[in-house]
Protein backbone atom coordinates (compact mmCIF):
# COMPACT_ATOMS: atom_id res chain seq x y z
CA UNK A 1 0.00 0.00 0.00
CA UNK A 2 1.22 3.65 -0.64
CA UNK A 3 1.19 6.16 1.88
CA UNK A 4 -2.50 6.43 3.02
CA UNK A 5 -2.60 9.92 5.00
CA UNK A 6 -2.34 13.54 2.94
CA UNK A 7 -1.74 16.72 4.39
CA UNK A 8 -5.04 16.18 5.89
CA UNK A 9 -5.93 12.55 6.97
CA UNK A 10 -7.56 10.15 5.07
CA UNK A 11 -9.40 11.31 1.99
CA UNK A 12 -10.95 9.75 -0.98
CA UNK A 13 -14.15 8.88 -2.99
CA UNK A 14 -16.44 7.59 -0.17
CA UNK A 15 -17.48 3.69 -1.12
CA UNK A 16 -14.60 3.83 -3.75
CA UNK A 17 -11.20 4.74 -2.42
CA UNK A 18 -12.27 5.31 1.07
CA UNK A 19 -14.48 2.18 1.66
CA UNK A 20 -16.43 1.07 5.11
CA UNK A 21 -13.97 -1.90 5.23
CA UNK A 22 -10.59 0.48 4.83
CA UNK A 23 -12.49 2.64 7.90
CA UNK A 24 -12.90 -0.13 9.83
CA UNK A 25 -9.49 -1.12 9.54
CA UNK A 26 -8.02 2.14 9.55
CA UNK A 27 -10.03 2.57 13.16
CA UNK A 28 -8.22 -1.15 14.68
CA UNK A 29 -4.92 -0.25 13.40
CA UNK A 30 -5.22 3.23 15.17
CA UNK A 31 -6.28 2.62 18.76
CA UNK A 32 -3.66 -0.05 18.52
CA UNK A 33 -0.90 2.71 18.13
CA UNK A 34 -2.68 5.56 19.95
CA UNK A 35 -3.94 3.10 22.60
CA UNK A 36 -0.66 1.26 22.86
CA UNK A 37 0.68 2.96 26.16
CA UNK A 38 -2.10 4.27 27.94
CA UNK A 39 -2.59 3.79 31.34
CA UNK A 40 -6.43 2.88 31.00
CA UNK A 41 -7.63 0.13 31.75
CA UNK A 42 -10.76 1.09 28.94
CA UNK A 43 -9.43 3.46 26.66
CA UNK A 44 -12.33 6.15 24.71
CA UNK A 45 -12.37 8.06 21.55
CA UNK A 46 -14.35 10.85 20.65
CA UNK A 47 -15.99 10.54 17.09
CA UNK A 48 -18.05 13.38 15.33
CA UNK A 49 -18.87 13.93 11.49
CA UNK A 50 -20.04 16.77 9.01
CA UNK A 51 -23.39 15.92 7.67
CA UNK A 52 -22.36 14.54 3.94
CA UNK A 53 -24.53 11.09 3.22
CA UNK A 54 -21.44 8.71 3.37
CA UNK A 55 -20.22 10.12 6.90
CA UNK A 56 -22.99 7.68 8.30
CA UNK A 57 -21.63 4.51 6.52
CA UNK A 58 -18.10 5.56 7.73
CA UNK A 59 -19.06 6.67 10.92
CA UNK A 60 -20.68 3.44 11.48
CA UNK A 61 -17.58 1.41 10.26
CA UNK A 62 -14.95 3.51 12.37
CA UNK A 63 -17.14 3.11 15.75
CA UNK A 64 -17.14 -0.98 14.69
CA UNK A 65 -13.43 -0.41 14.57
CA UNK A 66 -12.51 1.27 17.79
CA UNK A 67 -15.16 -0.76 19.66
CA UNK A 68 -13.78 -4.18 18.65
CA UNK A 69 -10.60 -3.04 19.86
CA UNK A 70 -11.59 -2.45 23.28
CA UNK A 71 -12.19 1.47 22.68
CA UNK A 72 -15.46 3.01 24.26
CA UNK A 73 -16.94 5.52 21.74
CA UNK A 74 -17.90 8.75 22.86
CA UNK A 75 -20.97 9.96 19.63
CA UNK A 76 -20.65 13.59 19.70
CA UNK A 77 -22.69 13.86 16.28
CA UNK A 78 -22.56 16.28 13.94
CA UNK A 79 -19.73 19.04 14.72
CA UNK A 80 -17.05 20.94 13.04
CA UNK A 81 -13.77 19.61 13.25
CA UNK A 82 -12.02 21.98 15.78
CA UNK A 83 -15.17 21.19 17.85
CA UNK A 84 -13.81 17.07 17.69
CA UNK A 85 -10.24 18.32 18.83
CA UNK A 86 -11.45 20.21 21.65
CA UNK A 87 -14.13 17.93 22.96
CA UNK A 88 -11.07 15.19 22.46
CA UNK A 89 -9.27 16.82 25.36
CA UNK A 90 -12.05 18.05 27.02
CA UNK A 91 -13.34 14.19 27.79
CA UNK A 92 -9.45 13.32 28.34
CA UNK A 93 -10.17 10.71 25.26
CA UNK A 94 -7.32 8.75 24.45
CA UNK A 95 -7.85 9.55 20.90
CA UNK A 96 -10.17 11.39 18.46
CA UNK A 97 -11.84 10.68 14.82
CA UNK A 98 -13.62 13.22 12.66
CA UNK A 99 -15.37 11.82 9.80
CA UNK A 100 -14.98 14.78 6.83
CA UNK A 101 -13.60 15.49 3.68
CA UNK A 102 -13.54 19.36 4.52
CA UNK A 103 -13.73 21.71 1.55
CA UNK A 104 -14.33 18.89 -0.95
CA UNK A 105 -17.22 18.28 -2.68
CA UNK A 106 -19.90 15.67 -1.17
CA UNK A 107 -18.93 12.31 -3.09
CA UNK A 108 -15.67 12.68 -1.28
CA UNK A 109 -15.31 11.74 2.29
CA UNK A 110 -11.97 11.30 4.58
CA UNK A 111 -10.85 10.54 8.33
CA UNK A 112 -9.07 12.53 10.29
CA UNK A 113 -7.83 11.50 13.49
CA UNK A 114 -6.68 13.42 16.72
CA UNK A 115 -3.83 12.53 19.43
CA UNK A 116 -4.93 12.41 23.11
CA UNK A 117 -5.64 16.06 23.95
CA UNK A 118 -7.00 16.70 20.38
CA UNK A 119 -3.36 17.28 18.83
CA UNK A 120 -2.67 16.38 15.06
CA UNK A 121 -1.03 13.24 14.13
CA UNK A 122 2.84 13.41 13.51
CA UNK A 123 4.07 11.84 10.43
CA UNK A 124 5.75 9.23 13.03
CA UNK A 125 2.50 8.32 14.21
CA UNK A 126 0.64 8.12 10.66
CA UNK A 127 3.38 6.17 9.42
CA UNK A 128 2.65 3.80 12.59
CA UNK A 129 -0.70 3.41 11.69
CA UNK A 130 -0.27 2.85 8.33
CA UNK A 131 2.39 0.04 9.33
CA UNK A 132 -0.19 -1.87 11.87
CA UNK A 133 -2.84 -1.49 9.01
CA UNK A 134 -0.27 -3.74 6.33
CA UNK A 135 0.70 -5.97 9.12
CA UNK A 136 0.37 -9.75 8.20
CA UNK A 137 -0.41 -10.90 11.25
CA UNK A 138 -4.59 -10.07 12.81
CA UNK A 139 -5.04 -8.30 15.38
CA UNK A 140 -6.22 -9.97 18.66
CA UNK A 141 -8.89 -8.28 19.61
CA UNK A 142 -10.83 -8.24 22.40
CA UNK A 143 -13.80 -10.56 23.66
CA UNK A 144 -17.02 -10.39 26.20
CA UNK A 145 -16.66 -7.56 28.58
CA UNK A 146 -13.63 -6.17 26.47
CA UNK A 147 -15.52 -5.16 23.76
CA UNK A 148 -15.82 -1.25 23.76
CA UNK A 149 -19.33 0.03 24.38
CA UNK A 150 -20.75 2.97 22.80
CA UNK A 151 -22.69 6.25 23.46
CA UNK A 152 -23.88 9.34 23.03
CA UNK A 153 -22.64 12.26 24.19
CA UNK A 154 -25.67 14.42 24.30
CA UNK A 155 -24.15 18.21 25.86
CA UNK A 156 -21.25 17.91 23.25
CA UNK A 157 -22.62 20.70 21.29
CA UNK A 158 -23.19 22.82 24.19
CA UNK A 159 -19.43 22.37 25.95
CA UNK A 160 -17.82 23.27 22.59
CA UNK A 161 -20.38 26.39 22.23
CA UNK A 162 -19.44 27.42 25.86
CA UNK A 163 -15.51 27.31 24.87
CA UNK A 164 -16.24 29.48 22.20
CA UNK A 165 -17.87 31.37 24.41
CA UNK A 166 -14.95 31.80 26.31
CA UNK A 167 -12.57 33.32 23.49
CA UNK A 168 -14.87 35.71 22.09
CA UNK A 169 -12.76 38.62 22.93
CA UNK A 170 -15.63 41.33 22.52
CA UNK A 171 -19.48 41.79 23.19
CA UNK A 172 -20.33 42.39 19.46
CA UNK A 173 -23.44 44.45 19.79
CA UNK A 174 -24.38 46.58 16.96
CA UNK A 175 -22.40 44.19 14.29
CA UNK A 176 -24.51 42.40 11.57
CA UNK A 177 -23.06 39.59 10.03
CA UNK A 178 -23.79 37.30 7.03
CA UNK A 179 -22.50 33.67 7.63
CA UNK A 180 -22.53 30.60 4.85
CA UNK A 181 -22.46 28.14 6.79
CA UNK A 182 -21.21 25.57 3.87
CA UNK A 183 -24.16 23.50 4.60
CA UNK A 184 -21.89 21.43 6.41
CA UNK A 185 -20.94 20.98 10.53
CA UNK A 186 -21.27 24.87 11.48
CA UNK A 187 -24.96 25.19 10.22
CA UNK A 188 -26.95 24.63 13.27
CA UNK A 189 -23.38 26.34 15.73
CA UNK A 190 -22.28 29.14 13.76
CA UNK A 191 -25.15 31.25 14.13
CA UNK A 192 -25.77 30.32 17.61
CA UNK A 193 -22.03 31.04 18.33
CA UNK A 194 -22.12 34.56 16.64
CA UNK A 195 -25.47 35.52 17.89
CA UNK A 196 -24.78 34.69 21.72
CA UNK A 197 -21.62 36.95 21.12
CA UNK A 198 -24.48 39.72 20.44
CA UNK A 199 -24.27 40.13 16.88
CA UNK A 200 -26.81 40.06 14.62
CA UNK A 201 -26.56 36.80 12.56
CA UNK A 202 -28.09 36.29 8.40
CA UNK A 203 -27.41 32.58 8.33
CA UNK A 204 -27.06 31.18 4.62
CA UNK A 205 -26.39 27.52 3.12
CA UNK A 206 -27.38 26.82 6.70
CA UNK A 207 -29.53 23.84 5.62
CA UNK A 208 -27.81 20.85 5.19
CA UNK A 209 -29.29 17.77 3.70
CA UNK A 210 -26.42 15.42 3.54
CA UNK A 211 -25.74 16.21 -0.21
CA UNK A 212 -25.68 19.49 -0.71
CA UNK A 213 -22.14 20.27 1.56
CA UNK A 214 -19.84 22.73 -0.03
CA UNK A 215 -22.42 22.40 -3.41
CA UNK A 216 -21.81 26.26 -4.66
CA UNK A 217 -21.32 27.54 -1.39
CA UNK A 218 -18.82 27.90 1.50
CA UNK A 219 -15.20 29.30 1.90
CA UNK A 220 -14.73 27.78 -1.70
CA UNK A 221 -17.17 29.83 -3.41
CA UNK A 222 -17.67 33.10 -2.58
CA UNK A 223 -20.33 35.19 -4.57
CA UNK A 224 -23.60 34.35 -2.77
CA UNK A 225 -21.84 35.97 0.46
CA UNK A 226 -20.63 38.57 -1.29
CA UNK A 227 -24.05 39.50 -2.68
CA UNK A 228 -25.82 38.98 0.80
CA UNK A 229 -23.50 41.30 2.62
CA UNK A 230 -24.33 44.14 -0.01
CA UNK A 231 -27.88 43.04 -0.38
CA UNK A 232 -28.58 43.18 3.94
CA UNK A 233 -25.99 46.22 4.44
CA UNK A 234 -24.32 43.88 6.74
CA UNK A 235 -20.97 44.67 8.36
CA UNK A 236 -19.36 41.24 7.48
CA UNK A 237 -19.72 38.20 5.97
CA UNK A 238 -17.69 35.04 7.05
CA UNK A 239 -17.70 31.89 4.68
CA UNK A 240 -17.24 28.39 6.67
CA UNK A 241 -16.16 25.12 4.40
CA UNK A 242 -18.11 22.13 5.43
CA UNK A 243 -15.81 20.95 8.80
CA UNK A 244 -15.92 24.40 9.81
CA UNK A 245 -12.54 24.56 10.51
CA UNK A 246 -11.66 27.62 8.16
CA UNK A 247 -13.07 31.36 7.77
CA UNK A 248 -13.10 33.64 4.45
CA UNK A 249 -14.63 37.01 5.07
CA UNK A 250 -16.27 39.54 2.92
CA UNK A 251 -16.07 43.10 3.62
CA UNK A 252 -18.91 45.62 3.78
CA UNK A 253 -18.19 46.48 -0.11
CA UNK A 254 -18.28 43.03 -0.79
CA UNK A 255 -14.29 42.36 -1.33
CA UNK A 256 -12.69 39.23 0.19
CA UNK A 257 -11.14 38.92 3.03
CA UNK A 258 -8.59 36.01 2.58
CA UNK A 259 -6.62 33.98 5.38
CA UNK A 260 -4.03 36.21 5.13
CA UNK A 261 -5.54 39.46 5.59
CA UNK A 262 -6.98 38.07 8.55
CA UNK A 263 -4.20 37.29 9.57
CA UNK A 264 -2.51 40.56 9.49
CA UNK A 265 -5.93 42.00 11.78
CA UNK A 266 -5.35 39.06 14.27
CA UNK A 267 -1.66 39.63 14.56
CA UNK A 268 -2.02 43.44 15.16
CA UNK A 269 -4.45 43.06 17.36
CA UNK A 270 -2.91 40.40 19.90
CA UNK A 271 0.60 42.39 19.01
CA UNK A 272 -1.05 45.38 20.74
CA UNK A 273 -2.56 43.36 23.44
CA UNK A 274 0.81 42.01 24.62
CA UNK A 275 -0.60 38.28 23.35
CA UNK A 276 1.45 37.89 20.50
CA UNK A 277 4.24 35.76 21.83
CA UNK A 278 7.74 36.69 20.28
CA UNK A 279 5.95 39.10 18.29
CA UNK A 280 5.23 36.01 15.78
CA UNK A 281 3.20 34.74 13.54
CA UNK A 282 3.27 31.56 11.66
CA UNK A 283 2.40 31.30 8.16
CA UNK A 284 3.16 28.80 4.93
CA UNK A 285 5.32 29.48 2.12
CA UNK A 286 2.15 30.22 0.07
CA UNK A 287 1.04 33.46 2.26
CA UNK A 288 1.39 36.05 -0.20
CA UNK A 289 4.34 38.68 0.35
CA UNK A 290 2.18 41.65 0.95
CA UNK A 291 1.80 39.68 4.34
CA UNK A 292 5.03 39.36 5.09
CA UNK A 293 5.62 43.62 4.03
CA UNK A 294 2.53 44.40 6.53
CA UNK A 295 3.82 42.30 9.41
CA UNK A 296 7.36 44.01 8.88
CA UNK A 297 6.05 47.42 8.89
CA UNK A 298 4.14 46.71 11.86
CA UNK A 299 7.38 45.79 14.02
CA UNK A 300 6.32 41.49 13.71
CA UNK A 301 8.21 38.60 12.73
CA UNK A 302 6.70 35.93 10.38
CA UNK A 303 7.85 32.15 10.57
CA UNK A 304 7.55 30.46 7.66
CA UNK A 305 5.93 26.55 7.21
CA UNK A 306 5.04 24.24 4.69
CA UNK A 307 1.69 24.23 3.26
CA UNK A 308 -1.06 22.57 5.53
CA UNK A 309 -2.33 23.90 8.69
CA UNK A 310 -0.64 20.38 10.56
CA UNK A 311 2.78 22.20 9.44
CA UNK A 312 1.87 25.33 11.02
CA UNK A 313 0.36 23.53 14.15
CA UNK A 314 4.38 22.13 14.25
CA UNK A 315 5.62 25.87 14.08
CA UNK A 316 3.30 26.69 16.43
CA UNK A 317 3.82 24.01 19.29
CA UNK A 318 7.98 24.07 18.60
CA UNK A 319 8.34 28.12 19.33
CA UNK A 320 5.60 28.40 21.89
CA UNK A 321 3.85 30.99 19.45
CA UNK A 322 0.35 31.99 19.70
CA UNK A 323 -1.12 32.58 16.20
CA UNK A 324 -0.77 31.19 12.73
CA UNK A 325 -2.05 30.06 9.92
CA UNK A 326 -2.95 29.83 6.18
CA UNK A 327 -4.46 32.10 2.96
CA UNK A 328 -7.23 29.47 2.39
CA UNK A 329 -8.73 30.72 6.10
CA UNK A 330 -7.18 27.81 8.72
CA UNK A 331 -6.29 29.97 11.71
CA UNK A 332 -4.92 28.58 14.75
CA UNK A 333 -4.80 30.66 17.84
CA UNK A 334 -3.45 27.78 20.65
CA UNK A 335 -4.57 29.58 23.94
CA UNK A 336 -7.77 28.05 22.36
CA UNK A 337 -7.80 25.11 20.55
CA UNK A 338 -5.21 22.46 18.85
CA UNK A 339 -6.40 22.99 15.29
CA UNK A 340 -7.86 25.83 13.44
CA UNK A 341 -11.30 27.03 14.39
CA UNK A 342 -13.33 28.80 11.81
CA UNK A 343 -15.79 29.91 14.05
CA UNK A 344 -13.63 31.01 16.72
CA UNK A 345 -11.93 32.98 13.58
CA UNK A 346 -14.74 34.76 13.21
CA UNK A 347 -15.42 35.82 16.64
CA UNK A 348 -12.00 37.01 16.60
CA UNK A 349 -12.01 39.12 13.66
CA UNK A 350 -15.71 40.78 14.76
CA UNK A 351 -14.59 41.54 18.14
CA UNK A 352 -11.37 43.71 16.43
CA UNK A 353 -14.06 45.47 14.65
CA UNK A 354 -16.11 46.32 18.00
CA UNK A 355 -13.29 47.07 19.85
CA UNK A 356 -11.88 49.58 16.73
CA UNK A 357 -14.76 50.38 15.83
CA UNK A 358 -13.60 50.42 12.08
CA UNK A 359 -14.90 48.48 9.31
CA UNK A 360 -13.66 45.58 8.17
CA UNK A 361 -12.37 47.49 5.02
CA UNK A 362 -10.68 49.67 7.01
CA UNK A 363 -8.55 46.70 8.92
CA UNK A 364 -8.31 44.73 6.26
CA UNK A 365 -6.22 47.62 4.14
CA UNK A 366 -3.47 46.94 6.89
CA UNK A 367 -2.43 44.64 3.65
CA UNK A 368 -1.98 45.38 0.17
CA UNK A 369 -2.13 41.72 -1.77
CA UNK A 370 0.55 41.57 -4.27
CA UNK A 371 -0.28 40.13 -7.66
CA UNK A 372 0.06 36.25 -7.42
CA UNK A 373 -0.35 34.29 -10.13
CA UNK A 374 -0.08 30.48 -9.63
CA UNK A 375 0.31 27.77 -12.34
CA UNK A 376 0.01 23.64 -12.24
CA UNK A 377 2.49 22.12 -14.32
CA UNK A 378 1.61 18.14 -15.06
CA UNK A 379 4.78 16.85 -15.16
CA UNK A 380 6.58 13.08 -15.48
CA UNK A 381 8.52 13.12 -12.39
CA UNK A 382 8.05 16.01 -9.98
CA UNK A 383 10.97 15.87 -7.69
CA UNK A 384 13.26 15.30 -10.81
CA UNK A 385 11.71 18.28 -12.81
CA UNK A 386 12.14 20.30 -9.22
CA UNK A 387 15.61 19.94 -9.33
CA UNK A 388 16.25 19.81 -12.99
CA UNK A 389 19.12 22.27 -13.22
CA UNK A 390 17.24 24.32 -16.36
CA UNK A 391 14.51 24.61 -13.79
CA UNK A 392 16.52 26.01 -10.69
CA UNK A 393 18.53 28.21 -13.36
CA UNK A 394 15.11 29.74 -14.73
CA UNK A 395 13.71 31.02 -10.94
CA UNK A 396 17.10 32.13 -10.56
CA UNK A 397 16.54 34.15 -13.45
CA UNK A 398 13.05 35.21 -12.65
CA UNK A 399 14.08 35.85 -8.62
CA UNK A 400 17.00 38.43 -10.33
CA UNK A 401 14.43 40.20 -12.41
CA UNK A 402 11.62 40.43 -8.98
CA UNK A 403 14.76 41.43 -6.59
CA UNK A 404 13.24 42.84 -3.53
CA UNK A 405 9.92 43.11 -5.24
CA UNK A 406 8.64 39.79 -5.22
CA UNK A 407 9.05 36.32 -4.91
CA UNK A 408 8.82 33.24 -6.78
CA UNK A 409 7.80 29.43 -5.22
CA UNK A 410 7.95 26.17 -7.09
CA UNK A 411 6.39 23.06 -5.22
CA UNK A 412 5.85 19.66 -6.10
CA UNK A 413 2.30 19.07 -5.20
CA UNK A 414 1.71 16.67 -2.26
CA UNK A 415 -0.62 14.22 -4.15
CA UNK A 416 -0.59 14.53 -7.68
CA UNK A 417 2.13 14.65 -10.22
CA UNK A 418 2.12 18.27 -10.82
CA UNK A 419 4.93 21.33 -10.27
CA UNK A 420 3.26 24.78 -9.00
CA UNK A 421 4.72 27.69 -10.06
CA UNK A 422 3.99 30.87 -8.32
CA UNK A 423 5.22 34.04 -9.12
CA UNK A 424 4.61 37.09 -7.03
CA UNK A 425 5.04 40.77 -7.78
CA UNK A 426 4.24 44.57 -7.48
CA UNK A 427 2.29 44.67 -11.09
CA UNK A 428 0.16 41.39 -12.30
CA UNK A 429 1.80 41.60 -16.04
CA UNK A 430 5.12 41.20 -14.79
CA UNK A 431 3.90 38.05 -12.65
CA UNK A 432 2.01 36.51 -15.46
CA UNK A 433 5.03 36.72 -17.62
CA UNK A 434 7.36 35.16 -15.31
CA UNK A 435 5.21 32.80 -14.58
CA UNK A 436 4.20 31.91 -18.20
CA UNK A 437 8.26 31.12 -19.10
CA UNK A 438 8.77 29.35 -15.92
CA UNK A 439 5.85 27.10 -16.40
CA UNK A 440 7.12 26.52 -20.18
CA UNK A 441 10.85 25.48 -19.04
CA UNK A 442 9.18 23.15 -16.12
CA UNK A 443 6.63 21.51 -18.66
CA UNK A 444 9.52 20.77 -21.00
CA UNK A 445 12.05 18.91 -18.73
Amino acid sequence: MGRLFGTDGVRGLANSDLTADLALRLAVAAASVLTADTSDARPTAVIGRDPRASGEMLQAAVTAGLSSAGVDVLDVGILPTPAVAYLTAKLDASLGVMISASHNPMPDNGIKIFAAGGHKLDDSVEVAIEDALDGTAPPVLPTGAGIGRVRTVDDAAQLYLAHLATAASEPLAGLTVVVDCANGAASALAPVAYAAAGARVIAISADPDGLNINDGCGSTHLENLQKAVVDHGADLGLAHDGDADRCLAVDETGAVVDGDAIMAVLAIAMNEAGELVENTLVATVMSNLGLHIAMREAGINIVTAAVGDRYVLEELRAGGYSLGGEQSGHVVLPAFGTTGDGILTGLRLLGRMARTRKSASALAATMTTLPQVLINVKVGDKATVAASPSVLAAVADAESVLGDGGRVLLRPSGTEQLVRVMVEATELPLAQKLADELAEIVGSV
